[in-house]
């Protein structure tokens, strides 16, 4: 079941990245429908995750995205899209994600900076984020 989660996740976050490379927007359906899929996927025991984690997860991923919003001008979506993963990924996992984020962010950084730009979409680290965090995640995987 993890594998089809994180394949739904991915089209989700591709959608996104589409979206924010398009015009700096990224729907709000998009991140409701990871966190719907978070709720019941805990719901339905695929997450491996307890309700309290997948809330936890959601609280940690709401405060990291509002203080990037605030503090580091961080789009909003952006922090909405976070909070809705770190309620898929529980407390743990968010901090994964973020840790690839960042490191995905900082070579997007370096390519706008590179081309003049002082701005740029940042779905795409936050997807590739989440490949970082699967392929991290599957190295645990027991079958």
């Amino acid at each position: 079941m993890f594998l089809i989660v994180c394949s739904i996740v991915f089209a989700i976050l591709t959608i996104a990245t589409i979206c924010d490379l398009r015009s700096r927007e990224i729907p709000d359906s998009l991140s409701i429908a990871i966190a719907v899929l978070a709720l019941v996927s805990c719901l339905m025991g695929w997450l491996g995750l307890n309700l309290w984690l997948v809330l936890a997860g959601g609280a940690v991923g709401l405060v990291i995205g509002f203080a990037l919003f605030h503090f580091a001008e961080l789009g909003g979506g952006d922090a909405k899209l976070i909070a809705a993963m770190g309620l898929l990924l529980g407390p743990v996992g968010i901090f994964i994600l973020l840790f690839w984020t960042a490191v995905f962010g900082g070579v997007l950084a370096l390519i706008a900076m590179l081309r003049g730009q002082r701005d740029y979409a940042y779905v795409p680290a936050i997807t590739a984020g989440f490949i970082g965090y699967v392929g991290f995640v599957s190295l645990f995987q027991i079958t």
